[in-house]
């Protein structure tokens, strides 16, 4: 994916700083990043790490004219994320923020601040990693109180009732006519 935001012209202030404002809300709201920076992945600077980040990004779109490439930044986010916290974020969600800050920038360019109003708006996630844990205990919580309620065992369990994970294929299956279809890697990461 190239789409590319015009490089007409330079922020305004006003538009640099709500830029970084949204740049932060929706790195407040990026689960794997906020893990990352919880579980110290970069070290005991992690929260430090994860702010540079959010600067770098601010910088890719106020010291260079443009135009500005999707794979560009979500290159550049990958290989920070690689440098500062040893990890790759493999569950596309680098993709969906490049995504989502280049639009963020389009629309400062513009004085439109609506996708960041509507960020500082919304009730923001508390805490995006504690939100994912509270899934799993509640999980656990709910097969436990399954159980005590059909202690009896006279019952068969119901399907509707058991929670079993879907097996995941190990390789693409071959389609009617025969060809397989290969999932592609991802994109933009070669090192040359």
């Amino acid at each position: 994916m190239s789409a590319s935001t015009s490089g007409g012209g330079g922020l305004s202030p006003q538009a640099a700083a709500a830029l970084q404002e949204g740049i932060g809300l929706v790195f407040a709201r990026w689960t794997a990043l906020q893990m990352a920076v919880e579980n110290e992945w970069g070290g005991r600077d992690s929260r430090a790490k994860a702010d540079r980040l959010a600067a770098d990004v601010l910088s890719f779109f106020t010291t260079s004219k443009g135009p500005y490439y999707f794979d560009d930044l979500e290159e550049m986010m990958f290989d920070n994320i690689s440098e500062f916290f040893n990890a790759d974020f493999e569950d596309g969600s680098v993709g969906e923020v490049a995504e989502q800050v280049l639009i963020m920038h389009e629309e400062c360019l513009q004085n439109n601040y609506s996708s960041i109003e509507k960020l500082r708006n919304t009730r923001a996630q508390a805490n995006a990693v504690s939100q994912s844990r509270m899934m799993v205990t509640d999980e656990g919580d709910d097969s436990s109180d399954d159980s005590s309620d059909d202690d009896d065992g006279d019952e068969p369990a119901r399907a509707d009732d058991m929670s079993v994970d879907e097996p995941k294929p190990s390789k693409p299956a071959p389609d009617a006519d025969g060809w397989t279809v290969v999932p592609p890697k991802r994109g933009g990461r070669g090192k040359n």
